[in-house]
Protein backbone atom coordinates (compact mmCIF):
# COMPACT_ATOMS: atom_id res chain seq x y z
CA UNK A 1 0.00 0.00 0.00
CA UNK A 2 1.35 3.64 -0.81
CA UNK A 3 1.93 5.89 1.62
CA UNK A 4 0.19 9.24 1.79
CA UNK A 5 2.04 12.20 2.85
CA UNK A 6 0.60 15.14 4.46
CA UNK A 7 1.48 18.44 3.38
CA UNK A 8 0.48 21.07 6.39
CA UNK A 9 -1.44 24.32 5.74
CA UNK A 10 -0.39 27.81 6.30
CA UNK A 11 -2.29 28.10 8.89
CA UNK A 12 -0.99 24.98 10.58
CA UNK A 13 2.35 26.26 10.25
CA UNK A 14 1.40 29.54 11.77
CA UNK A 15 -0.29 28.29 14.60
CA UNK A 16 2.57 25.81 15.48
CA UNK A 17 4.95 28.28 14.93
CA UNK A 18 2.83 30.38 17.65
CA UNK A 19 3.03 27.60 19.94
CA UNK A 20 6.38 27.41 19.81
CA UNK A 21 7.37 30.87 20.38
CA UNK A 22 4.23 30.91 23.55
CA UNK A 23 6.28 28.18 24.89
CA UNK A 24 9.86 29.56 24.44
CA UNK A 25 11.04 30.94 27.74
CA UNK A 26 13.21 34.93 26.51
CA UNK A 27 15.59 36.70 27.63
CA UNK A 28 13.88 39.97 26.97
CA UNK A 29 11.12 41.29 24.08
CA UNK A 30 12.14 44.14 21.45
CA UNK A 31 10.14 45.86 19.47
CA UNK A 32 11.07 46.80 16.06
CA UNK A 33 10.36 49.59 13.69
CA UNK A 34 11.58 49.87 10.42
CA UNK A 35 10.14 52.89 7.89
CA UNK A 36 7.68 51.42 5.05
CA UNK A 37 10.33 50.24 2.26
CA UNK A 38 11.72 46.75 1.39
CA UNK A 39 14.68 48.35 1.49
CA UNK A 40 14.58 49.38 5.22
CA UNK A 41 12.49 46.22 6.29
CA UNK A 42 14.96 43.64 4.93
CA UNK A 43 17.68 44.50 7.40
CA UNK A 44 15.49 45.65 10.59
CA UNK A 45 13.75 42.07 9.79
CA UNK A 46 17.46 40.38 9.72
CA UNK A 47 18.41 42.05 12.69
CA UNK A 48 15.41 40.55 14.50
CA UNK A 49 16.95 36.90 13.58
CA UNK A 50 19.60 37.74 15.37
CA UNK A 51 18.03 38.80 18.15
CA UNK A 52 15.99 35.25 18.18
CA UNK A 53 19.00 33.50 17.48
CA UNK A 54 20.20 34.88 20.81
CA UNK A 55 16.76 34.35 23.00
CA UNK A 56 15.67 37.55 22.44
CA UNK A 57 11.63 38.10 21.53
CA UNK A 58 11.38 40.02 18.55
CA UNK A 59 8.25 41.99 17.10
CA UNK A 60 8.03 43.34 14.17
CA UNK A 61 5.90 46.13 13.39
CA UNK A 62 4.93 47.39 9.79
CA UNK A 63 1.94 49.68 8.51
CA UNK A 64 -1.36 48.16 8.25
CA UNK A 65 -1.49 48.99 4.57
CA UNK A 66 2.05 47.39 4.05
CA UNK A 67 1.29 44.18 6.10
CA UNK A 68 -1.30 43.34 3.48
CA UNK A 69 1.04 44.18 0.71
CA UNK A 70 3.34 41.46 1.74
CA UNK A 71 4.35 38.09 1.68
CA UNK A 72 5.85 36.63 5.21
CA UNK A 73 7.70 32.97 5.33
CA UNK A 74 4.92 30.98 7.99
CA UNK A 75 8.10 29.31 9.54
CA UNK A 76 8.82 32.86 10.66
CA UNK A 77 10.14 32.87 14.50
CA UNK A 78 9.41 36.85 14.63
CA UNK A 79 6.12 38.14 15.92
CA UNK A 80 4.34 40.62 13.05
CA UNK A 81 2.45 43.66 14.47
CA UNK A 82 0.89 46.35 13.23
CA UNK A 83 0.98 50.50 13.90
CA UNK A 84 -1.20 52.85 10.70
CA UNK A 85 0.38 56.03 9.38
CA UNK A 86 -2.53 57.09 8.71
CA UNK A 87 -3.24 55.67 5.15
CA UNK A 88 -4.22 51.88 6.33
CA UNK A 89 -5.87 51.71 2.50
CA UNK A 90 -3.07 53.11 0.42
CA UNK A 91 -0.27 53.70 2.42
CA UNK A 92 2.18 56.76 0.70
CA UNK A 93 0.28 57.10 -2.82
CA UNK A 94 -2.86 57.59 -0.82
CA UNK A 95 -1.61 60.87 0.70
CA UNK A 96 -2.17 63.91 -1.36
CA UNK A 97 1.50 65.54 -0.98
CA UNK A 98 4.60 64.17 0.95
CA UNK A 99 4.11 66.63 3.81
CA UNK A 100 0.77 65.28 3.94
CA UNK A 101 1.91 61.87 4.53
CA UNK A 102 5.13 62.49 7.26
CA UNK A 103 2.92 65.06 9.00
CA UNK A 104 -0.13 62.53 9.63
CA UNK A 105 2.52 59.51 9.90
CA UNK A 106 4.14 60.95 12.81
CA UNK A 107 0.76 61.91 14.39
CA UNK A 108 -1.30 58.33 14.10
CA UNK A 109 1.69 56.89 14.13
CA UNK A 110 2.67 57.86 17.64
CA UNK A 111 -0.81 57.17 18.76
CA UNK A 112 -1.13 53.78 17.42
CA UNK A 113 2.65 52.97 18.23
CA UNK A 114 2.03 53.80 21.84
CA UNK A 115 -1.11 51.37 21.74
CA UNK A 116 0.78 48.90 20.37
CA UNK A 117 3.46 49.14 23.37
CA UNK A 118 0.53 49.25 25.70
CA UNK A 119 -0.99 46.14 24.69
CA UNK A 120 2.29 43.99 24.27
CA UNK A 121 3.30 45.47 28.36
CA UNK A 122 -0.10 43.63 28.97
CA UNK A 123 1.28 40.67 27.87
CA UNK A 124 3.14 37.61 29.37
CA UNK A 125 6.64 39.36 26.98
CA UNK A 126 6.33 43.16 27.78
CA UNK A 127 8.46 45.59 25.89
CA UNK A 128 12.66 46.19 26.95
CA UNK A 129 13.30 48.20 24.21
CA UNK A 130 12.26 50.14 21.26
CA UNK A 131 14.49 49.70 18.32
CA UNK A 132 13.29 52.24 15.87
CA UNK A 133 14.22 53.61 11.98
CA UNK A 134 16.07 56.47 12.02
CA UNK A 135 13.67 58.03 10.17
CA UNK A 136 11.48 58.07 13.19
CA UNK A 137 13.05 60.34 15.24
CA UNK A 138 9.33 60.59 17.09
CA UNK A 139 9.44 56.91 18.61
CA UNK A 140 12.01 57.57 20.80
CA UNK A 141 9.74 59.91 22.57
CA UNK A 142 7.23 57.09 22.50
CA UNK A 143 9.83 54.56 24.33
CA UNK A 144 10.88 57.41 26.51
CA UNK A 145 7.27 57.55 27.61
CA UNK A 146 7.40 53.52 28.78
CA UNK A 147 10.38 53.87 29.83
CA UNK A 148 12.10 51.14 27.47
CA UNK A 149 15.12 51.13 25.69
CA UNK A 150 15.36 54.04 22.85
CA UNK A 151 17.56 52.07 19.34
CA UNK A 152 17.90 54.00 16.73
CA UNK A 153 18.65 52.06 13.86
CA UNK A 154 20.19 53.18 10.71
CA UNK A 155 19.74 51.13 7.32
CA UNK A 156 22.37 53.80 5.73
CA UNK A 157 25.86 53.81 5.78
CA UNK A 158 28.00 55.52 8.34
CA UNK A 159 29.24 58.27 5.90
CA UNK A 160 26.08 59.00 4.73
CA UNK A 161 24.90 59.52 8.75
CA UNK A 162 27.81 61.78 8.78
CA UNK A 163 26.38 64.07 6.10
CA UNK A 164 23.14 64.85 7.16
CA UNK A 165 24.01 64.74 10.79
CA UNK A 166 26.24 68.23 9.98
CA UNK A 167 23.44 69.88 7.72
CA UNK A 168 21.16 68.76 10.78
CA UNK A 169 23.37 70.58 13.02
CA UNK A 170 23.86 73.58 10.93
CA UNK A 171 27.70 73.10 10.53
CA UNK A 172 27.49 71.95 6.80
CA UNK A 173 25.24 74.53 4.78
CA UNK A 174 22.62 74.00 1.73
CA UNK A 175 22.39 74.77 -1.18
CA UNK A 176 26.39 73.57 -1.05
CA UNK A 177 28.32 77.09 -1.97
CA UNK A 178 31.65 74.70 -2.28
CA UNK A 179 32.87 72.68 -5.11
CA UNK A 180 34.20 70.26 -2.22
CA UNK A 181 33.22 69.24 1.09
CA UNK A 182 35.70 68.07 4.20
CA UNK A 183 34.11 66.36 7.02
CA UNK A 184 35.72 64.59 9.78
CA UNK A 185 36.00 60.62 8.88
CA UNK A 186 35.23 61.21 5.33
CA UNK A 187 37.36 61.63 2.33
CA UNK A 188 37.07 64.81 0.54
CA UNK A 189 33.44 64.60 -1.50
CA UNK A 190 33.10 66.30 -4.61
CA UNK A 191 29.90 68.06 -4.16
CA UNK A 192 27.81 65.56 -6.59
CA UNK A 193 29.00 62.79 -4.28
CA UNK A 194 26.84 63.99 -1.38
CA UNK A 195 24.01 62.52 -1.00
CA UNK A 196 21.31 64.02 -3.78
CA UNK A 197 18.84 65.79 -1.41
CA UNK A 198 21.79 67.60 -0.31
CA UNK A 199 23.68 68.75 -3.40
CA UNK A 200 20.44 69.17 -5.95
CA UNK A 201 17.86 70.25 -2.51
CA UNK A 202 15.73 71.83 -4.87
CA UNK A 203 14.85 68.88 -6.94
CA UNK A 204 12.91 67.50 -4.71
CA UNK A 205 10.03 68.22 -2.11
CA UNK A 206 11.01 69.66 0.86
CA UNK A 207 9.53 67.18 3.47
CA UNK A 208 11.82 63.98 1.87
CA UNK A 209 14.77 66.41 3.11
CA UNK A 210 13.31 67.12 6.46
CA UNK A 211 12.61 63.48 6.27
CA UNK A 212 16.10 62.36 5.83
CA UNK A 213 17.94 65.71 7.74
CA UNK A 214 15.66 65.21 10.69
CA UNK A 215 17.07 61.93 11.85
CA UNK A 216 19.46 63.86 13.81
CA UNK A 217 17.21 65.80 15.83
CA UNK A 218 17.49 63.76 18.80
CA UNK A 219 19.86 60.73 18.24
CA UNK A 220 22.02 62.04 21.06
CA UNK A 221 19.31 61.16 23.36
CA UNK A 222 18.81 57.42 21.94
CA UNK A 223 19.99 54.65 24.48
CA UNK A 224 22.11 53.20 21.53
CA UNK A 225 22.55 53.87 17.76
CA UNK A 226 22.62 50.75 15.74
CA UNK A 227 24.10 51.09 11.56
CA UNK A 228 23.75 48.25 9.59
CA UNK A 229 27.14 48.34 8.10
CA UNK A 230 30.69 46.63 10.14
CA UNK A 231 33.56 48.19 11.24
CA UNK A 232 36.35 47.60 8.58
CA UNK A 233 34.15 48.86 6.55
CA UNK A 234 33.77 52.25 7.74
CA UNK A 235 36.62 52.38 10.41
CA UNK A 236 37.54 56.18 9.96
CA UNK A 237 34.16 57.54 10.29
CA UNK A 238 32.82 55.32 13.52
CA UNK A 239 36.01 56.56 15.31
CA UNK A 240 34.85 59.93 15.09
CA UNK A 241 31.25 58.84 15.61
CA UNK A 242 32.36 57.03 18.67
CA UNK A 243 33.71 59.98 20.50
CA UNK A 244 30.01 61.15 20.67
CA UNK A 245 28.02 58.87 20.87
CA UNK A 246 27.05 54.49 21.58
CA UNK A 247 27.13 53.88 17.69
CA UNK A 248 27.84 49.72 17.03
CA UNK A 249 27.46 48.50 14.29
CA UNK A 250 25.52 44.91 13.62
CA UNK A 251 25.87 44.23 9.80
CA UNK A 252 25.76 42.88 7.14
CA UNK A 253 22.13 42.36 7.57
CA UNK A 254 22.08 39.51 5.18
CA UNK A 255 20.55 35.94 5.56
CA UNK A 256 22.24 33.84 7.58
CA UNK A 257 23.25 31.22 4.87
CA UNK A 258 25.05 33.61 2.61
CA UNK A 259 27.38 34.49 5.99
CA UNK A 260 27.94 32.46 8.90
CA UNK A 261 25.33 30.09 8.25
CA UNK A 262 24.43 30.18 12.19
CA UNK A 263 20.68 30.25 11.38
CA UNK A 264 18.76 27.08 10.59
CA UNK A 265 16.83 27.87 7.69
CA UNK A 266 17.41 31.88 7.77
CA UNK A 267 17.87 31.51 3.26
CA UNK A 268 16.27 34.43 2.42
CA UNK A 269 14.62 37.90 3.75
CA UNK A 270 11.44 36.38 4.29
CA UNK A 271 9.27 39.44 3.92
CA UNK A 272 8.57 40.19 -0.39
CA UNK A 273 6.42 42.99 -1.64
CA UNK A 274 7.55 42.02 -5.40
CA UNK A 275 6.96 38.55 -6.48
CA UNK A 276 10.80 37.05 -7.68
CA UNK A 277 10.72 34.91 -11.02
CA UNK A 278 13.00 32.81 -9.35
CA UNK A 279 12.84 29.48 -11.17
CA UNK A 280 13.37 31.71 -14.68
CA UNK A 281 16.54 33.02 -13.08
CA UNK A 282 18.25 30.20 -12.00
CA UNK A 283 17.30 28.17 -14.82
CA UNK A 284 18.59 30.46 -17.43
CA UNK A 285 22.09 30.72 -15.46
CA UNK A 286 22.46 27.00 -14.58
CA UNK A 287 24.79 26.71 -18.43
CA UNK A 288 26.66 29.97 -18.26
CA UNK A 289 30.13 30.37 -18.15
CA UNK A 290 31.53 31.24 -14.44
CA UNK A 291 32.05 35.18 -14.17
CA UNK A 292 30.14 35.63 -17.62
CA UNK A 293 26.86 37.13 -16.83
CA UNK A 294 26.22 40.62 -16.14
CA UNK A 295 23.32 41.56 -13.47
CA UNK A 296 21.78 44.54 -14.14
CA UNK A 297 19.28 45.84 -10.97
CA UNK A 298 18.10 49.50 -10.17
CA UNK A 299 16.34 48.82 -6.83
CA UNK A 300 12.56 48.68 -6.10
CA UNK A 301 11.84 52.77 -6.41
CA UNK A 302 14.51 54.27 -8.91
CA UNK A 303 12.83 54.95 -12.55
CA UNK A 304 15.19 55.53 -15.08
CA UNK A 305 14.27 58.13 -18.13
CA UNK A 306 13.50 56.85 -21.31
CA UNK A 307 16.58 58.18 -23.09
CA UNK A 308 18.65 56.55 -20.52
CA UNK A 309 17.15 53.25 -20.35
CA UNK A 310 17.49 53.23 -24.51
CA UNK A 311 21.35 53.64 -24.02
CA UNK A 312 21.35 51.20 -21.05
CA UNK A 313 19.74 48.45 -23.35
CA UNK A 314 22.15 49.71 -26.08
CA UNK A 315 25.43 49.16 -24.16
CA UNK A 316 24.30 46.21 -22.86
CA UNK A 317 23.78 44.65 -26.36
CA UNK A 318 26.72 46.35 -27.64
CA UNK A 319 28.60 44.33 -25.34
CA UNK A 320 27.58 41.42 -26.46
CA UNK A 321 27.75 40.08 -22.89
CA UNK A 322 25.19 37.45 -20.91
CA UNK A 323 23.16 39.75 -18.80
CA UNK A 324 20.21 39.35 -16.10
CA UNK A 325 18.63 42.65 -16.26
CA UNK A 326 15.45 43.22 -13.87
CA UNK A 327 13.07 45.68 -15.39
CA UNK A 328 9.73 46.40 -12.90
CA UNK A 329 6.51 45.75 -14.99
CA UNK A 330 5.87 49.90 -14.54
CA UNK A 331 9.07 50.15 -16.48
CA UNK A 332 9.36 47.45 -19.12
CA UNK A 333 7.37 50.42 -22.02
CA UNK A 334 10.41 52.00 -21.85
CA UNK A 335 12.95 49.19 -23.22
CA UNK A 336 13.19 49.82 -26.81
CA UNK A 337 11.22 48.30 -29.41
CA UNK A 338 12.42 44.49 -29.95
CA UNK A 339 14.73 44.47 -27.58
CA UNK A 340 13.77 41.67 -25.72
CA UNK A 341 13.23 39.65 -28.87
CA UNK A 342 16.90 40.98 -30.32
CA UNK A 343 18.77 39.93 -27.59
CA UNK A 344 16.91 36.89 -26.78
CA UNK A 345 20.33 34.26 -27.20
CA UNK A 346 22.46 36.50 -24.94
CA UNK A 347 20.01 38.36 -22.34
CA UNK A 348 16.96 37.67 -20.03
CA UNK A 349 14.77 40.21 -18.46
CA UNK A 350 12.36 39.89 -15.51
CA UNK A 351 10.08 42.18 -13.63
CA UNK A 352 11.88 40.90 -10.39
CA UNK A 353 14.39 38.20 -9.82
CA UNK A 354 15.72 36.61 -6.13
CA UNK A 355 18.91 39.27 -5.90
CA UNK A 356 20.79 37.46 -3.62
CA UNK A 357 20.07 34.16 -4.77
CA UNK A 358 21.42 35.44 -8.53
CA UNK A 359 24.47 37.51 -6.67
CA UNK A 360 25.77 34.31 -5.11
CA UNK A 361 25.76 32.16 -8.22
CA UNK A 362 29.14 31.79 -10.06
CA UNK A 363 27.52 32.41 -13.63
CA UNK A 364 27.35 36.29 -12.53
CA UNK A 365 30.27 38.31 -13.26
CA UNK A 366 29.85 41.83 -12.06
CA UNK A 367 26.49 44.06 -10.88
CA UNK A 368 25.45 46.97 -12.35
CA UNK A 369 23.54 49.01 -9.54
CA UNK A 370 22.05 52.25 -8.34
CA UNK A 371 24.52 52.07 -5.55
CA UNK A 372 21.47 51.78 -2.65
CA UNK A 373 23.26 50.49 0.31
CA UNK A 374 21.83 47.28 0.58
CA UNK A 375 22.10 46.51 -2.47
CA UNK A 376 26.09 47.18 -2.25
CA UNK A 377 26.14 45.26 0.96
CA UNK A 378 24.96 42.19 -0.59
CA UNK A 379 27.30 42.42 -3.28
CA UNK A 380 29.83 43.50 -0.95
CA UNK A 381 29.26 40.38 1.36
CA UNK A 382 29.08 37.91 -2.05
CA UNK A 383 32.71 39.12 -3.36
CA UNK A 384 30.45 40.44 -6.65
CA UNK A 385 31.90 43.66 -8.18
CA UNK A 386 30.04 46.99 -9.18
CA UNK A 387 29.47 49.09 -11.92
CA UNK A 388 28.09 52.24 -10.00
CA UNK A 389 25.02 54.01 -11.84
CA UNK A 390 23.72 56.31 -8.84
CA UNK A 391 20.50 57.77 -9.50
CA UNK A 392 19.56 59.95 -6.02
CA UNK A 393 19.12 59.88 -2.60
CA UNK A 394 22.82 57.97 -0.56
CA UNK A 395 23.33 56.47 -3.60
CA UNK A 396 26.04 58.60 -5.24
CA UNK A 397 28.38 59.12 -1.67
CA UNK A 398 27.69 54.93 -2.05
CA UNK A 399 29.13 55.04 -5.82
CA UNK A 400 32.40 57.25 -4.21
CA UNK A 401 33.31 54.98 -1.43
CA UNK A 402 32.84 51.55 -4.03
CA UNK A 403 35.42 52.92 -6.26
CA UNK A 404 37.85 55.30 -4.44
CA UNK A 405 37.51 53.76 -0.83
CA UNK A 406 36.80 49.90 -0.72
CA UNK A 407 37.84 50.09 -4.24
CA UNK A 408 35.23 47.01 -5.56
CA UNK A 409 34.12 48.58 -8.49
CA UNK A 410 33.85 51.99 -10.92
CA UNK A 411 31.50 54.00 -11.69
CA UNK A 412 29.54 54.70 -14.78
CA UNK A 413 29.68 58.42 -15.46
CA UNK A 414 27.14 60.63 -17.11
CA UNK A 415 27.45 63.43 -19.94
CA UNK A 416 26.37 66.95 -19.04
CA UNK A 417 23.12 66.01 -20.02
CA UNK A 418 23.24 63.86 -16.90
CA UNK A 419 22.88 60.26 -19.21
CA UNK A 420 25.22 57.56 -19.14
CA UNK A 421 25.91 56.72 -22.68
CA UNK A 422 25.98 53.69 -24.38
CA UNK A 423 29.72 53.39 -24.89
CA UNK A 424 30.28 54.25 -21.29
CA UNK A 425 28.49 51.41 -20.23
CA UNK A 426 30.43 48.98 -22.93
CA UNK A 427 33.48 50.23 -21.23
CA UNK A 428 32.81 49.72 -17.91
CA UNK A 429 31.93 45.96 -18.63
CA UNK A 430 35.23 45.80 -19.95
CA UNK A 431 36.89 47.11 -17.57
CA UNK A 432 35.41 45.31 -14.71
CA UNK A 433 34.84 41.74 -16.24
CA UNK A 434 38.34 42.02 -18.20
CA UNK A 435 42.27 43.32 -17.98
CA UNK A 436 44.58 44.40 -14.80
CA UNK A 437 41.86 46.59 -13.52
CA UNK A 438 39.31 44.05 -13.23
CA UNK A 439 41.37 41.61 -11.50
CA UNK A 440 42.10 44.06 -8.89
CA UNK A 441 38.45 44.86 -8.63
CA UNK A 442 37.85 41.50 -7.98
CA UNK A 443 40.53 40.41 -5.75
CA UNK A 444 39.10 43.82 -3.43
CA UNK A 445 35.63 42.34 -4.25
CA UNK A 446 37.25 38.93 -2.64
CA UNK A 447 38.50 40.66 0.63
CA UNK A 448 35.38 42.47 1.06
CA UNK A 449 33.08 38.87 0.95
CA UNK A 450 35.98 37.53 3.96
CA UNK A 451 35.83 40.33 6.15
CA UNK A 452 32.14 41.06 5.93
CA UNK A 453 31.60 37.05 6.93
CA UNK A 454 34.24 37.35 9.83
CA UNK A 455 32.23 40.94 11.28
CA UNK A 456 28.95 38.64 11.94
CA UNK A 457 30.59 35.19 12.30
CA UNK A 458 31.07 34.46 16.25
CA UNK A 459 33.41 36.39 17.93
CA UNK A 460 33.20 39.22 14.92
CA UNK A 461 32.61 43.07 15.78
CA UNK A 462 29.15 42.99 14.76
CA UNK A 463 28.24 39.80 16.88
CA UNK A 464 29.85 41.06 19.76
CA UNK A 465 28.07 44.47 19.56
CA UNK A 466 24.87 42.11 19.11
CA UNK A 467 26.00 40.53 22.12
CA UNK A 468 26.96 43.67 24.17
CA UNK A 469 22.85 44.58 23.18
CA UNK A 470 21.28 42.22 24.42
CA UNK A 471 23.59 42.13 27.56
CA UNK A 472 22.11 45.61 27.83
CA UNK A 473 18.58 43.94 27.37
CA UNK A 474 18.89 41.42 30.28
CA UNK A 475 19.42 44.18 32.94
CA UNK A 476 17.02 46.62 31.62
Amino acid sequence: MACISETKSTSNIKRETMENRNQKVWLAHVLVLPYPAQGHINPMLQFCKRLVSKGVKATLANTRYLSKSMTIEPTSMIDFETISDGFDEGGYAQAESPEVYYSTLKAVGSETLATLIKNLNDSSHPVNALVYDGFFPWALDVAKQFGVLSVAFFTQSCAVSNVYYHVQRGLLQVPLTEPVVSLPGLPILEASETPSFIYNISLYPIAIYDLLVNQFTNFDEADWILHNTFEKLEEEVLDWMAKSWKVRTIGPTLPSMYLDKRIEDDNDYGINLFKPNSSACTNWLLDKPSGSVVYVSFGSMAELGVEQMEELACGLKGSNRYFLWVVRESQQSKLPGNFIDETSEKGLVVAWCPQLEVLAHEAIGCFLTHCGFNSVLEALSLGVPLIAMPHWSDQPTNAKFVEDVWKMGIRARPDENGIVRREVVELCLREVMEGKKGNEIKENARKWKKLSKAAIDEGGTSDRNIDEFVATLIKS
